[in-house]
Formats: C-alpha cells, sequence, structure tokens
C-alpha cells in the first residue's frame, strides 16, 4: 500500500481515504483489495485506424456479443501479449470496459485499442473491404485453425458461449476453422479458444525472425 501511495503521490494522483463500505460500492462487490480508483473513460478506437497498419499485418479480434467482462478482459490480455491491433465490439449487448473487464486484463484494457460498431455482420464486411483476411471460430467447423494462413492481415472473429457466432457474422466470414477437440467436453472457454489462435498468428508471423 504504501508503495501504491508513493506512486500516486509522484504521479500527482489526489488520494482519498474512505470506507470499506464505500469501496465496496463503488467497486460494484468485486474484489478491490481495498483500493479503487477513479479514470477518464478510455478513447474510442476506428476500424479505419486499424486496416491502416500494414507492418506489421495487422491482426484484430471481432467479438460478436461477447458479453461476460471476465471473457473480455481475458482476451484484451492476451491481445497486448501476442501484440495484436485493436479489438471490435457491438456498442449494443457488449461487456462494459471497467470493472471486472479492466481487472482481468490485467490493465491491457489501457493499451489495446477498442472500436465500437452498431452492427458487427456489416464491420466484417468493411474489414474485407479493406484487404483483411475475416477467420471465425466456431466449434462446428471442419478446418481446423492452424491450417489457416495467420501472417495475412487477419480479424479473428469469436462468438458468445452458447450460442457462438450468429449466422449472419458467420457467413460473412471469409473462413470458419475450429480448434480440435481430443476430450469429453466439446469447446473452449471463448477467451482460451482466442488464446489458442492468437498464439498460433503470432508463432506463424514469427518464423524466420
Amino acid at each position: 500500500m504504501r508503495e501504491l501511495l508513493d506512486l500516486a503521490a509522484s504521479r500527482g494522483v489526489p488520494v482519498v481515504r474512505t470506507t470499506r463500505d464505500v469501496l465496496d460500492r463503488e467497486s460494484q462487490h468485486g474484489v478491490h483489495q481495498g483500493v479503487t480508483a477513479d479514470v477518464d473513460a478510455l478513447p474510442a478506437g476506428s476500424l479505419d485506424a486499424f486496416t491502416a497498419r500494414l507492418d506489421p499485418p495487422p491482426l484484430i479480434v471481432v467479438l460478436d456479443e461477447v458479453e461476460d467482462p471476465q471473457n473480455v478482459g481475458a482476451i484484451l490480455r492476451t491481445m497486448d501479449a501476442v501484440g495484436a491491433t485493436g479489438l471490435v465490439r457491438q456498442t449494443r449487448r457488449a461487456a462494459p470496459l471497467e470493472g471486472a473487464a479492466a481487472k482481468a486484463s490485467a490493465g491491457a484494457v489501457h493499451h489495446v485499442p477498442v472500436a465500437d460498431t452498431v452492427n458487427i455482420a456489416r464491420a466484417v464486411e468493411q474489414l474485407k473491404a479493406a484487404g483483411v483476411w475475416t477467420i471465425g471460430l466456431d466449434a462446428s467447423a471442419e478446418i481446423p485453425y492452424h491450417q489457416g494462413d495467420l501472417t495475412l492481415p487477419t480479424a479473428l472473429v469469436l462468438g458468445a458461449e452458447g450460442h457462438g457466432l450468429r449466422r449472419l457474422v458467420r457467413e460473412r466470414c471469409d473462413s470458419v476453422v475450429s480448434i480440435p477437440m481430443r476430450g469429453h467436453v466439446g469447446s473452449l472457454n471463448v477467451s482460451a479458444a482466442a488464446a489458442v489462435v492468437l498464439y498460433e498468428a503470432l508463432r506463424q508471423r514469427s518464423r524466420g525472425r
């Protein structure tokens, strides 16, 4: 706590001492460990900015109705780890990026650009028009994820747990792939699935370096 207070003082961040009841309320009864922070809203990214980056080729994640903040935070954390370009999500039915999502991201929410869109299917079409290869991830697909060329400008499209990708979104993807499952469960958690494919993209892009 002393280190945190010293850091706040060095950055000019005012500190207010309060009661646990207030901290519980401010954190929406999350595990706050005695500290909460008030921060400004994050600036919005844009699809155009994501596709303008050519070297290295863009690596984008598109979330189709993924509403669980823990999953969104974990995906952002992996995206930052692999150096992904940005996250695209729908303005409606999207997990808020503060609170649980921010904590699960381990701070990555402040480093990975996020673009909001009103229509995911239309965003997929916009990415395709910009030369980005759109790859949907679905447990029922026959093509294994590692057979795709992820060194190309790529957008990984992920659906919510339970119903997966919506039909219109799936139909607009250039291809749909799956992660082979050898055990008794039928699929991975969406954040775990994102991590598998994002690290395959990093592996492919790191070859020969």
